[in-house]
């Protein structure tokens, strides 16, 4: 594949750059993209993150450094409209949505990729830890090597047209050696912090931000305890996520976690710790790398991206799927995306519709 033209999405951190370089010195050729959400100065974050003004011009510093073309892409409207929306939607509704999936699916390997269409490149490289396996006339997603940083979770909607333009160079890496390449190559960007926020949250702080948008439809409502009576009240169901223990404003004696969200009746239940878990639900919006589950199987299943991935029995059910862990997990939140994985491989996933027991 050296020679060929590859767009690298690039938004001024060490593992894009380190992408980047590890590219050029493949023989590829190499250009910079990074997508510009808006011009946020740097003063209204906690730390600096994608899309500021600093990070867009670490990332053209890299691409000085590496003597590749860099392209700043104006995508603000894209973002609005294919991620931000859902996002309110979501959390209007009592789920807690995943918008890194959704900005891969749709912008990155969506909207980004057709950017690169356009300036010839063959493949869009990001600085993702997973890796690409073909076989048999087919393009799989892999767990990264280093199982500590795998993104594998984040990529689960990619098709195989969207896989087999895709390149992971920090695939086989852990982020130890990749902070250590960025050093070898000399990149002005070895020492900087990593940044772990949702890159339209400029204070990092969803509920200021879905307050600043949708405060006026936002409204208060009861906290319920498992029996069904009133012990207090909350803010708006918006603002909440199953498991949750801060900010409940309740005093039962014992710590209280959130177990459920009703949108129909603008209530949160609470109960123990225990009550928290659960071991069957169902699973919407369903997508596959190759062909769709047709019969029960024992998969592992991952139910957000901090979680110890699970022994679960997967039933279809028309153009859902029914899911039972072994064990019984914490917090299982619609919304939220739940992976199918066959070991290593990523099978397909789907939005977590609802808890069933």
């Amino acid at each position: 594949m050296g020679g060929a033209r590859v767009a690298v999405a690039m938004s001024g951190g060490v593992d894009s750059s380190v992408a980047a370089a590890l590219l050029k010195n493949k023989g590829y050729e190499v250009i910079g993209v990074t997508m510009c959400f808006s011009l946020k100065a740097d003063t209204e974050r906690k730390k600096p993150g994608c899309c500021s003004i600093s990070s867009i011009d670490d990332a053209q510093r890299v691409a000085q450094k590496l003597g590749i073309k860099h392209y700043v892409l104006n995508m603000r409207k894209a973002l609005e409209e294919l991620v931000v929306s859902d996002f309110c939607a979501q959390y209007l509704s009592g789920r807690t949505p995943n918008p890194c999936v959704i900005c891969n699916q749709r912008l990155k390997f969506g909207e980004l990729l057709k950017k690169a269409d356009a300036l010839g490149a063959q493949f869009l490289a990001t600085g993702h830890y997973a890796r690409i396996v073909k076989s048999k006339g087919l393009v799989w997603l892999y767990k990264a090597r280093d199982l500590k940083k795998d993104q594998s979770y984040f990529l689960y909607r990619l098709s195989q047209k969207e896989l087999s333009r895709a390149i992971f160079p920090l695939c086989r890496y852990s982020k130890e050696e990749v902070r250590k390449l960025a050093g070898d190559f000399s990149l002005p960007v070895a020492e900087k912090a990593a940044s772990q926020e949702i890159c339209f949250l400029p204070q990092d702080n969803y509920r200021e931000f879905l307050r600043n948008r949708l405060g006026e439809i936002i409204t208060p409502g009861d906290i319920l305890d498992q029996s069904g009576k009133s012990v207090g009240r909350h803010k708006g169901i918006a603002y909440y996520t199953i498991g949750q223990r801060e900010g409940l404003g309740v005093a039962m004696g014992y710590p209280v976690y959130i177990t459920r969200i009703d949108p129909a009746k603008n209530t949160i239940t609470i109960g123990s710790r225990k009550e928290a878990f659960s071991s069957k639900f169902t699973v919407k919006d369903l997508h596959f790398a190759n062909a769709p589950i047709k019969n029960k199987v024992v998969l592992g299943v991952k139910i957000r991206y901090n979680h110890h991935e699970a022994q679960a029995e997967l039933t279809p059910a028309g153009s859902k799927i029914r899911i039972e862990f072994s064990k019984p997990q914490f917090a299982v939140t619609p919304g939220q995306a739940a992976v199918f994985y066959d070991k290593a491989r990523v099978l397909g996933g789907g939005a977590i519709e609802k808890v069933l027991g």
